[in-house]
């Protein structure tokens, strides 16, 4: 059970105990986005499910950038440092941060992680959230866009059963799409959702496995860079 946001019981949290959290955590989060502006450094909220291959893209990102770019990350976990590991082994400056039952990260999480990070001197930092698609999109980390990882096998129908998180989103990547010719998915069905929920659909199809599209992720990734 998540005790800052009260996912799975309203009786948890009282609205104005949930304010309040919410309002000390924008606090934090407008401060850390004034560093990262000054800083010049690309922070972003990557978010998604458990398995949706956020890592994956992550490690097939920094292979196919070569070092043409700084990346860094903090990567949340409820109990592991697998992915926080994974990130490093491909070359990313990477920590994890350890959640125990939280289902989300928050900004002062974000913030002492950093303490730990030379983040001052990175061209990108990605915030791999929690594998969640629910809490995480309710709290701003200082973060310049959202990112979210929607992988094939996870249903045409995500968008619209978890608005919140796509209304929320800047660009979606549609991962693990080396797999489409062994499964029953409309991508056009996809887009389609996503058109009902985001105020500008954006999609981007990648492969972690194969690197296809992670050229125009990256992309992206230089056209929103400060």
């Amino acid at each position: 059970m998540c005790e800052d946001c009260g996912c799975g019981d309203p009786a948890l949290v009282p609205v104005e105990v949930h304010e309040h959290i919410l309002a000390d955590n924008d606090h934090r989060a407008a401060h850390l986005r004034e560093h990262f502006v000054e800083a010049k450094v690309l922070a972003l909220n990557l978010m998604g499910s458990p398995g949706a291959g956020k890592t994956a893209v992550l490690e097939q990102t920094a292979r196919a950038l070569g070092g043409r770019l700084r990346l860094g990350a903090v990567s949340g976990d409820l109990a592991t440092d697998r992915d926080g590991a994974r990130l490093r082994a491909a070359g990313i400056t990477a920590s994890t941060i350890t959640t125990g039952s939280a289902c989300h990260l928050d900004a002062r999480l974000v913030h002492d992680a950093l303490h730990h990070l030379p983040w001052r001197d990175l061209d990108v930092f990605f915030i791999e959230n929690v594998g969640n698609l629910v809490c995480p999109a309710i709290y701003d980390l200082g973060q310049a866009a959202n990112v979210v990882a929607l992988s094939v096998t996870e249903g045409e129908d995500k968008p619209l059963k978890y608005p919140v998180m796509f209304r929320r989103a800047d660009l979606v990547l549609l991962t693990k799409i080396d797999l489409l010719p062994h499964l029953d998915v409309d991508v056009a069905a996809i887009r389609d959702a996503l058109a009902r929920v985001m105020p500008e659909p954006k999609l981007i199809a990648v492969s972690g496995k194969t690197g296809e599209g992670i050229g125009e992720w990256i992309a992206w990734l230089e056209a929103h860079r400060p």
